[in-house]
């Protein structure tokens, strides 16, 4: 049962230091309405786009082949695009964000972003400011004029609107914005130019931008910041920005595809017109009109292997000029795509040398050649031009093959075509020509047509699923957060102090708190703390707090020395040893009012002052001294039990003092003059001759004897004692003192101990102070004042 846990206590322990706690969660609540009053409220602006799929890359040339075909575009990838730094420099050149204008308060600055009061130009070039990291302030000191302050100038200068100022970054010129201009008498902005790099770095943190499932092509993209208008304006701007690079990519390829077929009508144009002037001739010079019947058959062949010589060749041209196009490239610039070669590996090689090629072009707008993304990237780029030669030249090669093939198995064919009137074969040699030639002349056109078309149409990657908004409750901070977290911590603080106190405190508190050490030992009682007033003016006869505690006291001395004595017994067991571990725990306190409350209840009791080192029971009964200092010599007020133990003449009954103390009267032996040898002096037998005829004569003999703990002297006289009352002082007496009376009882070295608690705090009171406090009498509460 020792084990168990004592909730109840716990809790008091909590409880009676509810002062603390209400304090403490009136401050936490106090700061937080001041952290809520000047911490800036923070908006969320959420948006969604789906990411189009794009199946074919908007150029689809040559679908019949269905060759150089985009797959579906990765989200992920896409939302790497959008986040990308060319995106966010364009971003911030467009909203202005590496220029922040705060309005300064007495306490904390407001960012300024719409309605914004004068516009700043600076007339150095963009590469200097946009590298800067500056500040200055600008006061407005009429409609006209304002004063101007950076960070090298020891005091402010006044200038006029539109003048130009020289600053750290060159010339600076402000001019009001007369749309929201209003003027406010000493009205002071901070302003900062900050470098794009780092203003890029910060957006990329910020801009949070998350699939919403891996299954579909919606993404999210949300930005916090103090102004709501700002946030939507980020969000909206960055779709925009990257739907305007994907139309543009997919026209810079459009526009290039279309030239290179432009090139290659050209020549088609020609040898076509010089087919057509060769028929023309044949049949001018020849007469020719028909075509034998026993040619058809023969032509027929000759015409399907034709026609798949020529698509051959027209794929070892289209290779050739690519080829050639390739090697022709002295820097990086974008190439054709689909052209229809049957080599999808060139198809996928394309689309990647043209999208590094335009990432290339976006980040010299901002840098240059040395900058080491863009040489990483002419890296790649090198390594994807060879990769194409590669491709190309075997392409090349094998389209040659092949051309060499059907040739020779056209030469077949025509030795039987020879067979028939020369005339007849020369016609049809240049008729399928012309045909093949006008097929392929009439292809391309319309597939210039298509990549016109195409550019015209270039649609955006992106489509706005939810338009950017921000709802009108701020995310940060959070009001009903912070004051529950601020309640919280208010308990927590205290209840962590005081958890903290208690187990480091290794004192004595109350009577619970030194039952729990004192093991079998009993505690009779606990009296409270007083103030000296209150000490001086005690009455033992009242129902005060200390009256009741002492009440209780006298009961337990009462049954325990009733325990001891037993019908046999040749002496009455009635002489009471009071002491403590060392001097300031009250111990001589408790002996006189152990003693006067004896007295109260009809006792005749002998209160003796035993120590003789360190008297203070004449201190406790100043009011007995004067008297005596009235009726008799200082030599017979200073005597008592050491006059006693030294002159064998002196009788102890001439040392005894009666004083009246509320209808009641005490007699007391005081110490008397304080001895060289004290211990010598309590080793005499007349002591014990004193305690003999005193337990005869009296119901009670309260003795007040030294410490135990620094002298020897209670030690020397405790076999004279029934009872042994250890006083211990709450909040002073450590546990580990307990221990020491406990072992010497263990040890028989002492006998019939028991213990006392003085100084209690009220709050720590047990059920003699807390139930005895204010018995049938009414207690005025603290607020009552009347």
């Amino acid at each position: 049962m020792g084990d168990n846990i004592d909730l109840q206590e716990i809790l008091k322990v909590y409880t009676k230091n509810w002062a603390w706690f209400v304090l403490s969660v009136v401050l936490m609540l106090a700061l937080g309405t001041v952290y809520l009053r000047y911490s800036p409220n923070i908006y969320e602006s959420k948006a969604k786009i789906k990411i189009i799929e794009d199946k074919d890359g908007g150029i689809d040339l040559f679908k019949e082949l269905e060759i150089f075909s985009l797959s579906k575009s990765n989200v992920l990838d896409e939302i790497e695009i959008l986040k990308s730094r060319s995106h966010l420099y364009e971003l911030i050149e467009r909203l202005g964000l590496n220029t922040k204008i705060s309005r300064l308060g007495d306490i904390t600055a407001t960012e300024v972003y719409d309605n914004i009061p004068f516009y700043l130009n600076f007339v150095a070039e963009d590469s200097i400011i946009n590298k800067s990291d500056y500040h200055f302030e600008i006061v407005i000191l009429s409609e006209t004029s304002y004063s101007f302050k950076d960070e090298d100038m020891k005091a402010p200068k006044n200038y006029d609107f539109g003048n130009p100022i020289k600053t750290l970054l060159g010339d600076l010129v402000v001019t009001p914005n007369t749309s929201s201009f209003r003027f406010v008498k000493e009205e002071k902005y901070r302003i900062y130019v900050r470098p794009v790099e780092s203003v890029a770095s910060w957006l990329k943190e910020k801009i949070k931008i998350s699939e919403i499932d891996k299954k579909s092509n919606i993404v999210a993209l949300s930005f916090e910041d103090p102004k709501a208008k700002k946030a939507n304006d980020v969000l909206e701007q960055l779709i925009a920005i990257y739907n305007q690079n994907a139309v543009l990519d997919k026209k810079a390829i459009a526009d290039k595809t279309s030239n290179f077929i432009n090139s290659r009508i050209a020549d088609i144009s020609s040898n076509l017109t010089n087919v057509d002037e060769s028929a023309e001739s044949l049949r001018t010079s020849k007469g020719i009109v028909d075509i034998s019947s026993q040619a058809n058959i023969n032509l027929s062949a000759g015409a399907s292997n034709r026609q798949e010589l020529a698509v051959a060749q027209n794929q070892l041209n289209i290779a050739s000029g690519m080829l050639e196009l390739v090697d022709g490239q002295s820097g990086y610039e974008v190439l054709p795509s689909n052209l229809g070669l049957s080599d999808p590996s060139i198809g996928t090689t394309t689309a990647r040398y043209n999208q590094l090629v335009q990432e290339r072009n976006r980040l010299l707008q901002s840098s240059n050649e040395q900058n080491p993304v863009i040489r990483n990237l002419d890296g790649q780029l090198s390594a994807l031009k060879n990769t194409m030669k590669a491709s190309l030249s075997s392409t090349v090669n094998n389209l040659a093959l092949t051309v060499n093939t059907l040739s020779g198995q056209q030469a077949v064919i025509n030795s039987k075509i020879y067979s028939a009137p020369k005339n007849e074969r020369a016609l049809r040699d240049i008729t399928r020509k012309q045909q093949t030639t006008e097929t392929l002349y009439l292809y391309l056109l319309q597939k210039r047509e298509e990549a016109q078309i195409a550019a015209a149409s270039a649609a955006p990657k992106s489509k706005i699923v939810d338009f950017p908004s921000t709802g009108r409750i701020p995310v940060s901070p959070k009001k009903p957060m912070i004051w529950m977290a601020s309640f919280i911590l208010g308990l927590l603080i205290p209840m962590g102090v005081i958890y903290i106190y208690d187990i480091l405190d290794d004192k004595v508190i109350n009577m619970k708190s030194l039952e729990d050490i004192s093991e079998d030992i009993p505690v009779i009682g606990e009296l409270p703390r007083l103030s000296k007033r209150q000490i001086r003016k005690a009455v033992y006869n009242d129902r005060t707090v200390l009256g009741e505690s002492l009440r209780i006291i006298r009961t337990n001395i009462d049954y325990l020395i009733k325990a001891k004595t037993s019908s046999t017994d040749q002496r009455k067991k009635n002489i009471v040893f009071i002491t403590s571990s060392v001097s300031g725990e009250g111990k001589t306190f408790v002996s006189t009012s152990i003693a006067l409350i004896l007295a109260v209840a009809n006792k005749k009791v002998l209160l003796i002052g035993a120590d003789i080192r360190n008297p203070k029971i004449s201190n406790r009964f100043y009011e007995i001294q004067s008297e005596l200092k009235q009726n008799n010599s200082a030599k017979t007020r200073m005597k008592g039990l050491t006059d006693y133990l030294v002159d064998d003449q002196i009788h102890w009954r001439s040392l005894v003092h009666t004083i009246d103390q509320s209808n009641s009267t005490l007699d007391i032996i005081f110490s008397g003059r304080i001895p060289p040898n004290p211990a010598e002096l309590l080793l005499k037998d007349r002591l014990g001759e004193l305690f003999e005829e005193a337990s005869k004569n009296y119901d009670y003999v309260i003795v007040d004897t030294a410490p135990m703990m620094p002298v020897t002297d209670t030690m020397l006289i405790a076999k004279y004692s029934d009872l042994l009352i250890y006083v211990s002082r709450a909040n002073y007496t450590e546990n580990k003192a307990i221990k020491y009376p406990i072992k010497l009882q263990s040890e028989n070295k002492i006998s019939g101990l028991c213990f006392v608690v003085n100084d209690v705090a009220n709050t720590n009171l047990g059920y003699g102070g807390m139930y005895g406090y204010g018995y049938k009498r009414e207690v005025k509460k603290w607020w009552k004042f009347g």
